[in-house]
């Protein structure tokens, strides 16, 4: 793994459920993924769509659509960012768009994951079922006795982490969570109820003097500075994200709304990002804000984009059909 993206491992926000360490740790291949997608730094957008529509399956689907067919449903989903009707796409238009489909996609991803969680399918999830779907079996930690293995000490802590979100997101205190609820368990970041108790969650991981903030010190966790040596690249980069990213009022430090700036996933930068990408890349006449004409211009790269979510848009209904 390269320094960076190990630095940017440890220093990211610890994960509240084992479900997010694990995918913490799939990101190891990030690197690989990274030269695969941008050899020599040139960006391969038949990557996108083998790696990015949806698996091998969506991959035929979209092969299997005829050139008009594809022609028709794009036609449709440029008409439904165009939210003011002008026959133009914004910067504002496409980032709404794109952070629009992250959420949607996320939703039907947790409902997915619902019915298979919910093993005797009386409509609940219950703290057991949850258990046995990620660990395969029951788990019952003392929360007042700590172990002494240091791994295993970690995953009980994760694990009790896990159960008081669980029971935090119980809104009805029912034996279960219903799929609402659910969704505020595995998403807390779109379900207001849950704001505070992920900030709380933060504060007691991080802000280790008590005094309701998170310091330089604190954000940078165990990375003790060798005065000896420059500091290396991630660490660089990680100060950077704190002072100019979260830190809004430059006061050195996090307070709890700053902070969930950090600790929960904000899709607005990415989707901006995008937004800008697609229109330097397809703008032809230099005005910022992209024609139908310059989009089926440029089908290829808008159908290998997040504004499609690389093509896979043209296969949901939700998307391309005539009402959204």
């Amino acid at each position: 793994m390269c320094p960076r993206l190990a630095g940017a491992m440890r220093l990211g926000p610890r994960p509240a459920t084992l479900g997010l360490l694990l995918l913490c740790a799939a990101a190891a291949g990030a690197g690989e993924a990274e030269e695969l997608h941008y050899p020599q730094g040139e960006h391969r957008a038949d990557y996108d769509r083998e790696a990015l529509l949806g698996g091998q399956e969506e991959v035929d689907e979209y092969v299997k659509l005829t050139p008009e067919e594809q022609h028709k449903r794009l036609k449709s989903v440029i008409k439904k960012i165009d939210l003011d009707s002008d026959g133009f796409l914004t910067e504002s238009e496409l980032s709404s768009w794109i952070q629009m489909s992250f959420k949607h996609y996320a939703m039907q991803e947790a409902k997915q994951q619902f019915v298979e969680y919910d093993k005797n399918s009386d409509g609940s999830v219950s703290w057991d079922e949850y258990n046995i779907q990620m660990y395969d079996r029951v788990i019952d930690f003392d929360e007042n006795t700590a172990l002494d293995d240091a791994e295993e000490e970690s995953f009980r802590q994760l694990h009790l982490k896990d159960k008081k979100r669980f029971e935090k997101a119980n809104q009805d205190s029912g034996p279960g969570l219903n799929l609402e609820e659910f969704i505020a368990f595995e998403h807390p970041e779109e379900v207001d109820y849950m704001t505070e108790f992920v900030i709380q969650e933060a504060l007691e991981e991080h802000d280790k003097n008590g005094d309701g903030f998170v310091s330089l010190e604190e954000f940078l966790g165990d990375y003790r500075r060798d005065p000896t040596n420059e500091d290396p690249e991630w660490i660089l980069v990680e100060k950077d994200r704190f002072l100019n990213d979260y830190d809004k009022d430059a006061d050195g430090r996090l307070d709890p709304q700053e902070l969930l700036s950090w600790v929960v996933p904000n899709n607005q930068g990415i989707a901006q990002e995008e937004a800008l990408h697609l229109i330097d890349e397809m703008d032809l006449n230099s005005d910022r804000k992209l024609s139908e004409a310059e989009i089926l211009e440029n089908q290829d790269l808008f159908l290998t984009s997040e504004a499609t979510d690389y093509g896979r848009q043209l296969h949901d209904e939700y998307f391309y059909h005539d009402e959204l």
